[in-house]
Protein backbone atom coordinates (compact mmCIF):
# COMPACT_ATOMS: atom_id res chain seq x y z
CA UNK A 1 0.00 0.00 0.00
CA UNK A 2 1.44 3.39 -0.84
CA UNK A 3 -0.02 5.51 2.24
CA UNK A 4 0.04 9.24 1.78
CA UNK A 5 -0.25 11.48 4.76
CA UNK A 6 -2.43 14.42 3.88
CA UNK A 7 -0.97 16.69 6.74
CA UNK A 8 1.79 18.96 7.74
CA UNK A 9 1.83 17.72 11.16
CA UNK A 10 5.30 16.78 12.49
CA UNK A 11 3.16 14.79 15.24
CA UNK A 12 1.26 12.60 12.71
CA UNK A 13 4.64 12.15 10.65
CA UNK A 14 6.32 11.11 14.12
CA UNK A 15 3.63 8.65 14.88
CA UNK A 16 3.68 6.79 11.77
CA UNK A 17 7.54 6.71 11.49
CA UNK A 18 7.49 4.80 15.19
CA UNK A 19 5.69 2.49 13.32
CA UNK A 20 7.70 2.07 10.65
CA UNK A 21 4.80 2.87 8.45
CA UNK A 22 6.18 4.01 5.26
CA UNK A 23 4.77 6.89 3.67
CA UNK A 24 4.80 10.02 1.64
CA UNK A 25 3.43 13.28 2.45
CA UNK A 26 1.50 15.80 0.66
CA UNK A 27 -0.78 18.61 3.06
CA UNK A 28 -3.68 19.48 2.20
CA UNK A 29 -4.26 22.85 2.62
CA UNK A 30 -8.41 23.83 2.85
CA UNK A 31 -10.92 26.34 4.07
CA UNK A 32 -11.03 25.16 7.81
CA UNK A 33 -13.70 27.35 8.79
CA UNK A 34 -16.46 25.71 11.03
CA UNK A 35 -20.02 25.79 9.72
CA UNK A 36 -22.79 27.80 11.75
CA UNK A 37 -24.33 25.48 14.35
CA UNK A 38 -21.97 22.66 13.03
CA UNK A 39 -21.31 19.86 15.69
CA UNK A 40 -17.81 19.89 16.93
CA UNK A 41 -18.03 15.75 15.99
CA UNK A 42 -19.29 16.43 12.77
CA UNK A 43 -17.38 19.31 11.97
CA UNK A 44 -14.02 17.20 12.51
CA UNK A 45 -15.63 14.49 10.95
CA UNK A 46 -15.77 16.98 7.37
CA UNK A 47 -12.52 18.38 7.90
CA UNK A 48 -10.72 14.93 7.97
CA UNK A 49 -12.88 13.77 4.70
CA UNK A 50 -12.20 17.47 2.94
CA UNK A 51 -8.46 17.32 4.04
CA UNK A 52 -8.10 13.51 2.38
CA UNK A 53 -9.88 14.29 -0.68
CA UNK A 54 -7.70 17.55 -1.02
CA UNK A 55 -4.74 15.48 -0.41
CA UNK A 56 -5.78 12.30 -3.02
CA UNK A 57 -3.50 11.03 -5.54
CA UNK A 58 -3.60 8.34 -8.18
CA UNK A 59 -1.85 5.37 -7.08
CA UNK A 60 -2.16 6.37 -3.03
CA UNK A 61 -4.00 5.53 0.11
CA UNK A 62 -4.86 9.23 1.45
CA UNK A 63 -5.10 9.43 5.26
CA UNK A 64 -5.94 12.80 6.76
CA UNK A 65 -7.27 13.43 10.12
CA UNK A 66 -8.34 16.30 12.13
CA UNK A 67 -7.87 16.73 15.73
CA UNK A 68 -10.34 19.68 18.08
CA UNK A 69 -10.35 20.09 21.52
CA UNK A 70 -13.75 20.84 23.00
CA UNK A 71 -14.52 22.25 26.38
CA UNK A 72 -18.30 23.07 27.25
CA UNK A 73 -19.35 23.75 23.62
CA UNK A 74 -16.63 25.33 22.56
CA UNK A 75 -14.10 24.28 20.03
CA UNK A 76 -10.58 25.10 20.08
CA UNK A 77 -8.74 25.08 17.21
CA UNK A 78 -4.88 26.06 16.91
CA UNK A 79 -4.41 29.71 18.82
CA UNK A 80 -4.19 32.66 16.89
CA UNK A 81 -1.40 34.06 18.89
CA UNK A 82 -0.61 34.23 22.22
CA UNK A 83 -3.21 36.00 23.54
CA UNK A 84 -5.63 33.29 21.99
CA UNK A 85 -3.59 30.71 23.91
CA UNK A 86 -3.54 32.21 27.11
CA UNK A 87 -7.73 32.16 26.49
CA UNK A 88 -7.72 29.06 25.56
CA UNK A 89 -5.33 27.42 28.42
CA UNK A 90 -8.02 29.36 30.88
CA UNK A 91 -10.81 27.77 29.33
CA UNK A 92 -8.93 24.21 29.66
CA UNK A 93 -7.38 25.04 33.47
CA UNK A 94 -9.04 22.98 36.28
CA UNK A 95 -11.74 21.01 34.30
CA UNK A 96 -12.13 18.13 31.66
CA UNK A 97 -12.30 18.60 28.64
CA UNK A 98 -12.44 16.28 24.97
CA UNK A 99 -9.93 15.56 22.46
CA UNK A 100 -11.96 14.62 19.03
CA UNK A 101 -9.64 13.19 16.32
CA UNK A 102 -11.16 12.30 12.81
CA UNK A 103 -9.21 10.31 10.28
CA UNK A 104 -10.10 9.91 6.98
CA UNK A 105 -8.23 7.22 5.29
CA UNK A 106 -9.85 7.14 1.53
CA UNK A 107 -13.09 7.67 2.05
CA UNK A 108 -13.60 6.04 5.47
CA UNK A 109 -14.03 8.52 8.42
CA UNK A 110 -13.62 7.13 11.83
CA UNK A 111 -13.42 9.61 15.11
CA UNK A 112 -12.03 9.13 18.36
CA UNK A 113 -12.89 10.74 21.51
CA UNK A 114 -10.46 10.85 24.43
CA UNK A 115 -11.11 12.63 27.64
CA UNK A 116 -8.27 15.00 29.36
CA UNK A 117 -8.23 16.75 32.18
CA UNK A 118 -6.07 19.30 33.24
CA UNK A 119 -4.86 20.88 36.81
CA UNK A 120 -5.45 24.30 37.98
CA UNK A 121 -2.71 26.38 36.63
CA UNK A 122 -1.37 28.88 38.36
CA UNK A 123 -1.07 32.68 36.69
CA UNK A 124 2.72 31.19 36.71
CA UNK A 125 1.94 28.09 35.25
CA UNK A 126 -0.15 29.77 32.46
CA UNK A 127 2.27 32.25 31.52
CA UNK A 128 5.06 29.74 31.58
CA UNK A 129 2.63 27.83 28.71
CA UNK A 130 1.98 30.38 27.09
CA UNK A 131 5.71 31.88 26.73
CA UNK A 132 6.78 28.83 25.64
CA UNK A 133 5.25 28.32 22.40
CA UNK A 134 4.95 25.28 22.95
CA UNK A 135 1.24 25.03 21.74
CA UNK A 136 1.19 27.59 19.83
CA UNK A 137 0.30 25.36 16.17
CA UNK A 138 -1.57 22.91 18.36
CA UNK A 139 -5.21 22.30 19.30
CA UNK A 140 -6.42 23.99 22.64
CA UNK A 141 -2.93 25.66 22.59
CA UNK A 142 -1.30 22.31 24.39
CA UNK A 143 0.60 19.33 23.23
CA UNK A 144 0.02 16.67 25.66
CA UNK A 145 3.89 15.11 24.80
CA UNK A 146 5.41 18.35 25.33
CA UNK A 147 5.51 20.60 28.36
CA UNK A 148 1.41 20.91 28.84
CA UNK A 149 1.93 17.03 29.88
CA UNK A 150 3.16 18.14 33.42
CA UNK A 151 -0.17 19.71 34.27
CA UNK A 152 -2.35 17.05 32.84
CA UNK A 153 -4.13 14.94 35.62
CA UNK A 154 -6.04 12.04 33.74
CA UNK A 155 -6.59 10.79 30.02
CA UNK A 156 -9.32 8.45 29.74
CA UNK A 157 -8.66 6.70 26.24
CA UNK A 158 -6.07 6.76 23.58
CA UNK A 159 -3.12 9.04 24.40
CA UNK A 160 -2.01 9.22 20.69
CA UNK A 161 -5.51 10.87 19.86
CA UNK A 162 -4.41 13.69 22.17
CA UNK A 163 -1.32 13.61 20.31
CA UNK A 164 -3.57 13.87 16.59
CA UNK A 165 -3.65 10.23 15.38
CA UNK A 166 -5.13 7.55 17.00
CA UNK A 167 -3.12 4.78 16.10
CA UNK A 168 -5.03 1.83 17.31
CA UNK A 169 -8.55 3.27 15.56
CA UNK A 170 -6.42 4.76 12.93
CA UNK A 171 -7.64 1.85 10.06
CA UNK A 172 -3.93 2.02 8.58
CA UNK A 173 -2.73 -1.07 7.18
CA UNK A 174 0.07 -1.57 9.36
CA UNK A 175 3.53 -3.37 8.55
CA UNK A 176 2.82 -6.53 10.97
CA UNK A 177 0.13 -9.41 9.92
CA UNK A 178 -1.64 -11.71 12.29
Amino acid sequence: MNLLLCSASPRRRDLLLSLGVGFGVAPSHIDETRRDGEPPLEYARRMAREKAAAGMRPGFVALAADTIVVVGNEVLGKPRGRSDAERMLKLLSGVEHRVITAVCVQDRVRAVETRVRFAGLTPAQLRFLVDSGDGDDKAGAYAVQGLAGAFITRIEGSFTNVVGLPLAEAGVELPWKD
